[in-house]
């Protein structure tokens, strides 16, 4: 390249894209479009063999006390696989705050292919950002004509640590499923710009619908497709020559209202879905939600370019958002965006900084759903934006460089390479909670969330006095926290403690009334104290706020049929909620069918009494359990004399 004025260099820099618009690059001879695609597959597998170096491990995870149960194995409705009344259920309700009924449906194919081995499920979170990332970069390769510059931003989506907690986390679905569509919506939109037609611009908005309905995070998909419009397709009438036919913004905008009537409802249903999470402004004030929105953008930044320090979840710590950082961070983020403004000329700065603004938009904390102060999982999609931005600029940097190809190519390997090594090691923290919330306990400080997760994962392991002392450590950071007192008034159950733990299973209610996990284990513990009229009222309040919970409906029909007091039993009501748990499990649990056995008994059907309870005991003996199995064949004995079983045991 001769030497010449800057303004020169920048429209040099800026006339591949142009050049490319969205027309197929490659147009060459017949052996040079053959080495062309050659060179784009093996791209495409390039991008699926770093993405499985780094992800192929989670096919080994279990899953993790972190939503996994409230997503998947403790959902009634999405364990037993793909229904009718799930797809009913997954459209209709608003389950764990949230409204994406795409997302339900894919965890109800999971179950359906794979049951409940969390292999199967992270297999498809890794399929998902497999497809996604080589998605990414065919189509910015389409968009801008630049084949090394689209791969790299590609690879770094694929693999950077940030990613970790979206792929390797089986209830992060969303994130996967909604970028897919968002990459496809983008890919739609493309064809469509190429030659425009009613049924090309359908397919836009039918995959951005299914976008919203896997993540309502998509709500700013319009805003980047006018970014799209401004670079790389040079859509938007700002002066200049374009390959392709440019238009007024209004014309832009009022292309994309249809769109934006998705994001309307998308937004309606998901402030209705998230309106019991979402965080009131006498608890956090504005003023404070923006500085650590201000922080946060700051923050994924770093984190993007040494991405050190990450974990599962971030507290929420008011007095960590003082003046000092905000001002800080305001002042660095005027920077960037004067710089971006000054150099505008090069359209890719602001299509890349606005894109990562803008996305990060509806997750920064404005409108603050839990109790977290930012998540690595917010980046997912974001992040393209400055990848893009940053890449395009480095090459734009050494331009005039000799030997810039090489140094490129090395610096590119380098960076790919420590990538895929920070990656794959925070990838394996997500193997089982107990890992993965010591790390988060080891890198944030005061976190409420990482003690309790971990001291409830050290109880399932039968570490009960280990567990005691975390949700004590949890409690002193927090002493409000319902969860924690649920958990902390089970493990001191488990200890034979109970004046104790029912002192906090009921301050757990006090603070939340509609924990149905709080009024559960309140009625556990009731029933282990021998009240069962009170054990019943917690369960059926349990019920009246998640119906389908198939342990609570299980433990009240127990104690509806078995328990030895005349007027606390219930036939008619303990066969119908028996057969209901039995159904929403398939059929497939030893405890439950031991139940509806117990309950046929109690209503006079001693045929089906039995038939329940030999399926019962043929399911505990292929778990293995003889002590089920040998409890069952006791309860079975008493249907086959035609009596009804009595039980003063609580849980079994």
């Amino acid at each position: 390249m001769s030497r010449g004025s800057k303004k020169n260099h920048a429209r040099a820099a800026t006339a591949g894209a142009r050049r490319g618009g969205v027309s197929a690059p490659g147009s060459g001879n017949r052996s040079a479009g053959l080495s062309d695609r050659w060179m784009v597959f093996g791209a495409c597998v390039f991008l699926a063999a770093i993405t499985w170096i780094v992800f192929g491990q989670t096919l080994r995870h279990q899953f993790v006390n972190l939503d996994d149960g409230a997503y998947v194995f403790k959902n009634a409705q999405v364990a037993r696989g793909l229904t009718f009344e799930g797809i009913v259920w997954a459209f209709t309700q608003a389950h764990a705050d949230n409204w994406h009924p795409l997302t339900w449906i894919s965890h109800m194919l999971d179950c359906q292919l794979h049951g409940l081995n969390p292999g199967g499920h992270h297999f498809t979170n890794v399929l998902l950002h497999t497809v996604t990332a080589i998605l990414l970069f065919l189509v910015l390769r389409q968009m801008t004509g630049s084949f090394w510059r689209s791969a790299f931003v590609a690879a770094v989506f694929a693999i950077h640590p940030l990613r970790v907690e979206s792929v390797a986390w089986v209830a992060e679905r969303k994130d996967v499923l909604s970028g897919l569509f968002f990459m496809l919506t983008v890919w739609a939109y493309v064809r469509y710009v190429r030659e425009q037609s009613p049924a090309r611009y359908g397919l836009v908005l039918l995959l951005f619908a299914l976008g919203l309905m896997s993540k309502p995070m998509l709500v700013t998909l319009p805003l980047v497709l006018l970014l799209l419009d401004y670079w790389p397709l040079n859509r938007m009438a700002l002066g200049g020559d374009s390959g392709n036919k440019q238009f007024p913004i209004s014309r832009l905008i009022l292309e994309k209202l249809p769109l934006f009537g998705l994001v309307a409802a998308s937004c309606a249903l998901t402030l209705f879905a998230q309106k019991v999470a979402l965080q009131p402004l006498e608890i956090i004030s504005i003023q404070v939600r923006t500085g650590n929105a201000l922080i946060s953008c700051v923050a994924y930044i770093g984190q993007m370019f040494w991405p050190s320090g990450l974990a599962a979840f971030y507290p929420f710590a008011i007095q960590e958002v003082v003046a000092s950082k905000v001002l800080l961070s305001l002042t660095l983020l005027i920077l960037i965006s004067t710089v971006v403004f000054l150099l505008r000329h090069r359209r890719y700065l602001v299509t890349g900084w606005l894109w990562y603004l803008i996305m990060l938009g509806p997750v920064i904390g404005i409108l603050q759903v839990g109790s977290q102060a930012r998540a690595d999982r917010y980046t997912y999609l974001p992040q393209i934006g400055l990848s893009i931005l940053v890449t395009w600029a480095a090459v734009d940097l050494c331009v005039r460089w000799r030997h810039r190809r090489l140094f490129l190519g090395v610096l590119s390997m380098i960076i790919l390479a420590a990538l895929i090594f920070a990656a794959r090691t925070q990838a394996s923290y997500w193997k089982d909670s107990e890992s993965l919330w010591r790390l988060a306990r080891s890198r944030t400080t005061d976190n409420v969330m990482a003690e309790l997760n971990l001291g409830e994962a050290l109880y399932k392991s039968g570490r009960t006095s280990e567990a005691i002392g975390h949700f004590e450590r949890a409690l002193e950071i927090n002493s409000n926290q319902a969860s924690v007192h649920s958990s902390l008034g089970v493990a001191l159950l488990e200890m034979g403690q109970s004046r104790r733990a029912l002192i906090h299973l009921q301050k757990a209610i006090e603070i939340y009334p509609k924990s149905s996990d709080a009024h559960y284990n309140l009625g556990n513990a009731f029933l282990q104290t021998g009240r069962a009229s009170e054990a019943l009222a917690h369960y059926q309040k349990a019920l009246e706020i998640t119906p389908d919970d198939t342990e609570t409906l299980n433990n009240m029909a127990w104690i509806l049929a078995t328990w030895p007091e005349a007027l606390t039993r219930d036939g008619t009501k303990a066969v119908e909620l028996a057969e209901r748990a039995d159904f929403l499990t398939r059929g497939a649990s030893p405890v439950i069918s031991a139940t509806l056995g117990a309950a046929y008994a109690e209503a006079g059907r001693f045929e089906d009494a039995k038939k329940a309870a030999e399926r019962a005991l043929q399911l505990a003996l292929a778990e293995g359990n003889e002590a089920r199995a040998a409890s069952i064949r006791k309860q079975l004995e008493f249907y086959q004399a035609g009596r009804a079983f009595r039980d003063r045991r609580s849980l079994r």
